[in-house]
């Protein structure tokens, strides 16, 4: 074995970071709430042979119940919180899937999984076409350069014209779409697909429940026209309008972020799921070198680099312990390795990594450029960390988002203060809400920030059922907040309807009341600081 005795890392280390690196897809799947988002990862999970059968957020008597979320709040609710990171193998290529919160409240959590991902699927409910969140978490990709793969789901159901779809995209993205495939009947009565790329009729078969994967079968387009006669006409036309309009797949403009591969699926029934895998194998890109705090990007082959974006606790209940998740972005992870951590220059000893499946761990011994691999025992990390080995390196911390629902919470039993502080910390370290404090409210009442109310149900929910430390939440009357500074906080504390309060990491937020109130605020001293928040890039 050849060793650069530079840095200590091997020539051959550095060979195979590139090569294990070439073979990864890291992606989040992105959608507005009851898109079918867990049911789209169990469907992925089923094709790529990770479970052998495909259960629903909603399970019946028949159907398992998804395995991939596994707070009870999400199953009680049929969402998704927290993240998690799920790891597939297909075609030789492995699939990291970072599962993200899929509710309309958690799009801070959400922006910082996204911050390590290469690719996103855009899930669009065929009936309602593009929601709400879904456009706020495609803005977020659009600003880190995320490319975007867009599945057009639930075509079991009566939905949208394909064509009215497509308009949709443009109008709303400013994406090209390119359907690699077009449907070959209408929605709620699918039968197939017509393959742009080779012409032919793809026609599958529903499995009872859902539950396992669906038969396909391939025609010949004149045995389609035979097959489903006017449906396949249709489908022809269709595909014929495109190609006149030149909405033809093109790596460079996908990569780019100009235009997003577009394929019809009912994940519920499993169709169209193993295109979507062919589809991240052969167009979604691989790790490539990441950007760092000095401008200098970190290659592959360095010696291992990587990121904390997501720190959980209370995953195992039999297990009070804290699991920091970490995205690998140079060299070869191995357990037990000793890294640093830039924050604070201190080593880390990795003797206890995992891949996480829902309530399931692996552990891990080694990983690659691309992978995600859960520390125990991560008590030293916080979110945002950047963990090295040989070579100093710091990548960009994470962003945060700016709040818009502020509660003052309270520990309900004094006598259990400790555990309530505590608590607190372990909150605000864990990005579940941010806390805020002032002198005049004290520790014994600090305010949290949320970017949407059910981050307090479920800070609420932490606190009692895990941490044994009950609270009481007061809701005040503030709307939004502005990053500011020392000088301008005295004069922002005498305005009315305004309150100057400081984050764990020394920054001063300014809260108002309402939008009218910022500006009004701003008229009247115009030289005050009150800076929006801006969401950090590579």
């Amino acid at each position: 074995m050849t060793t650069n005795h530079t840095n200590g890392h091997t020539h051959d280390d550095a060979v195979e970071a590139v090569r294990q690196g070439a073979r990864r897809r890291t992606f989040a799947v992105i959608s507005h709430p009851d898109a079918g988002k867990s049911t789209l990862t169990e469907a992925l999970a089923l094709h790529a042979h990770a479970i052998s059968e495909a259960g629903h957020i909603h399970g019946k008597a028949s159907r398992k119940s998804t395995v991939s979320d596994w707070m009870d709040m999400e199953q009680d609710r049929g969402i998704s919180i927290t993240s998690a990171s799920l790891q597939l193998m297909y075609r030789d290529t492995v699939l990291n899937l970072l599962d993200t919160p899929g509710h309309a409240d958690f799009s801070e959590d959400t922006y910082r999984v996204l911050a390590a991902v290469d690719a996103a699927i855009m899930l669009i409910d065929a009936a309602k076409g593009i929601e709400a969140q879904t456009m706020k978490l495609f803005e977020v990709c659009r600003h880190r350069g995320i490319p975007i793969i867009t599945v057009i789901n639930k075509w079991d159901r009566p939905g949208l014209d394909p064509l009215e779809l497509m308009d949709e995209i443009i109008e709303k993205t400013g994406l090209e779409p390119t359907p690699l495939t077009w449907p070959v009947g209408i929605s709620g009565d699918f039968h197939g697909f017509l393959d742009r790329e080779t012409g032919e009729y793809v026609e599958l078969t529903a499995t009872a429940g859902g539950a396992q994967i669906a038969p396909e079968e391939h025609f010949a387009p004149d045995e389609a026209a035979a097959r489903v006669g006017q449906d396949w006409t249709t489908a022809l036309e269709g595909a014929e309008l495109l190609s006149a309009s030149g909405d033809d797949h093109d790596q460079e403009t996908f990569l780019a972020g100009l235009s997003t591969p577009v394929i019809f699926a009912a994940a519920v029934r499993n169709f169209g799921v193993r295109r979507l895998l062919d589809i991240l194998v052969d167009l979604a890109p691989a790790p490539e070198a990441r950007n760092t705090v000095s401008g200098e990007a970190r290659a592959l082959e360095e010696p291992f680099s990587a990121f904390v974006f997501k720190l959980q606790s209370g995953m195992d209940s039999a297990h009070r312990d804290r699991l920091a998740y970490m995205r690998i972005c140079s060299g070869i992870f191995r357990r037990g390795m000793n890294v640093t951590i830039a924050r604070t220059g201190r080593g880390f000893a990795t003797k206890y990594a995992q891949q996480t499946f829902g309530q399931s761990r692996d552990v891990v011994d080694m990983a690659f450029p691309g992978d995600v691999v859960g520390l125990v025992n991560a008590s030293a990390l916080t979110i945002g960390d950047t963990l090295y080995t040989q070579s100093p390196v710091e990548f960009p911390p994470m962003p945060t988002f700016s709040p818009e629902h502020f509660a003052v919470a309270r520990a309900l039993d004094s006598s259990r203060y400790k555990q309530f502080r505590r608590g607190i910390a372990q909150l605000e370290a864990e990005g579940v809400v941010q806390v805020l404090r002032s002198d005049l409210r004290g520790d014994q009442a600090p305010v949290l920030a949320a970017v949407g109310p059910m981050q307090f149900e479920v800070a609420d929910h932490r606190l009692r059922g895990e941490l044994g430390a009950p609270i009481r939440l007061e809701m005040l009357n503030y709307s939004l907040a502005r990053r500011t500074d020392e000088r301008s906080a005295g004069l922002l504390n005498a305005e009315r309807g305004v309150e100057v309060l400081e984050r764990a990491d020394g920054e001063l937020i300014a809260v108002f009341s309402d939008q009218w109130r910022l500006q009004s605020v701003s008229r009247s001293h115009p030289d005050l600081v009150c800076e929006p928040f801006m969401a950090a890039k590579d």
